[in-house]
């Protein structure tokens, strides 16, 4: 028992990261990071339909189009083009044909999409629901491919596909927006009423040009708070990493207060609990360790999970998902290099491959995921952009008038020091 006890207290030192006021990549990891960014954009190029341009869910065969992973494809195509990594032209010409697909023939309900489309015909499959969180994250890849291609077809279609959304619709007459509907049983029991990825969803709600929900659906939800280690955080139910992030890849919460709270901070320490939660069962499971950490939603050797830890939900059974500690990287930079590094360099040969990182492995089972995510691979990209590149898709997108209208209209109050850079992380 007190071998246990000090082997317990041991991992909870482990857990805590000696202090660092800043922290700046080597050439070496820029290199690195930037070769995973170049390798993980090349799903969304070689696995969305080439005729409608709708991306595929997973690079499982026979996967259907995914919603998000379309609107992921859509950011990822035109920041590959600002980099020259795609000719100017061929990257254009690709939104453009996802997006008349997607405004003339994808099927949807009052501007919703649903979940998960035929890549070829961009009808409904699998009795998928009209997805208000996956419409959301669509749009936002749309939106901000329009940042990238100010006063062109892109920025037109991006708008109308916007302003078709009838997003009061989806509030079924309550004060959150429900999570979607079907034909056979109209709206879902299920509401977005408590703290998750929804932050994107209601800000885009709140700031539509058309159709809004009230600005009183922000503060609507619940704000639940929990701590675990030390660490303070405003927890997801799933407790998985990936509900610390969606908002965060668009929005730049650094610096805005929320009834008092800092939602960058909140994911810092959410990230931080989630290491030292996985730290505190290493010696239970070999995936655990110092460096090979995360714990969200993802395959797993039973199937897909929502994979996550304390505060919040608590479901492991030691399987990591890379790109959960990568797609931390704007929160805690130096642990997440440790770890895409200790990934790279030791799994490398079963865990990475043509698109970068797959989607999770387990050492316990001898397991290794065979296959790709789409929406794993894009909050991958869009993080690993924003850090490498001092934030700019929060300046591209914090620049659209929605953005700004929820803004004023919810008055979250921005901090009067200015926004911590992304090369400076207290990480304690």
């Amino acid at each position: 028992m007190f071998r246990h006890l000090s082997f317990v207290f041991l991992c909870a030192l482990l857990a805590l990261p000696s202090q660092s006021s800043a922290y700046t990549p080597s050439q070496e990891e820029r290199s690195l990071l930037t070769k995973i960014e170049q390798d993980t954009v090349q799903y969304f190029i070689r696995l969305s339909d080439k005729t409608t341009g709708m991306t595929r869910d997973s690079s499982r065969p026979g996967s259907p189009s995914s919603i998000a992973a379309t609107g992921f494809a859509l950011a990822a195509l035109a920041v590959a083009g600002s980099h020259g990594w795609l000719p100017h032209e061929y990257a254009y010409n690709r939104i453009v044909t996802t997006l008349k697909v997607m405004k003339e023939k994808a099927e949807h309900q009052n501007g919703f999409f649903y979940h998960f489309l035929d890549a070829r015909t961009a009808r409904r499959v699998w009795s998928s629901e009209a997805s208000s969180i996956d419409t959301a994250l669509f749009l936002a890849g749309a939106l901000l491919a329009a940042q990238y291609y100010p006063g062109t077809e892109i920025e037109l279609l991006a708008n109308e596909l916007y302003e078709r959304v009838d997003w009061k619709w989806m509030m079924n007459g309550s004060r959150f927006i429900c999570m979607g509907w079907t034909p056979e049983s109209k709206f879902l029991p299920y509401y977005w009423d408590s703290y998750n990825e929804l932050m994107l969803l209601v800000a885009l709600a709140v700031g539509a040009p058309k159709n809004p929900v009230p600005p009183e659906a922000w503060d609507a939800w619940l704000r639940p708070e929990g701590n675990y280690n030390g660490h303070r955080v405003i927890y997801s139910s799933s407790g998985s990493l990936f509900t610390y992030q969606y908002s965060h890849a668009f929005i730049d919460f650094r610096g805005l207060k929320d009834q008092g709270n800092d939602f960058f901070t909140n994911s810092t320490e959410a990230t931080l609990a989630n290491r030292a939660f996985s730290l505190s069962f290493a010696g239970k499971y070999k995936s655990y360790s110092e460096n090979s950490w995360g714990l969200s939603a993802s395959v797993g050797p039973g199937g897909y999970k929502a994979y996550g830890a304390l505060p919040g939900g608590t479901l492991h059974d030691g399987t990591i998902a890379p790109y959960a500690a990568l797609s931390s990287i704007v929160f805690t930079p130096e642990l997440s290099i440790n770890a895409i590094k200790f990934f790279f360099n030791n799994y490398g040969e079963n865990l990475y491959g043509n698109f970068g990182f797959k989607g999770a492995f387990n050492l316990d089972k001898s397991w290794w995921a065979d296959e790709y995510i789409g929406i794993d691979q894009g909050i991958s990209f869009l993080m690993l952009e924003n850090f490498l590149n001092d934030g700019i898709i929060w300046k591209k997108f914090m620049g659209l008038e929605a953005v700004k209208r929820w803004l004023e209209l919810t008055k979250l109050q921005a901090a009067e020091s200015e926004p911590v850079s992304l090369n400076s992380s207290s990480e304690v």
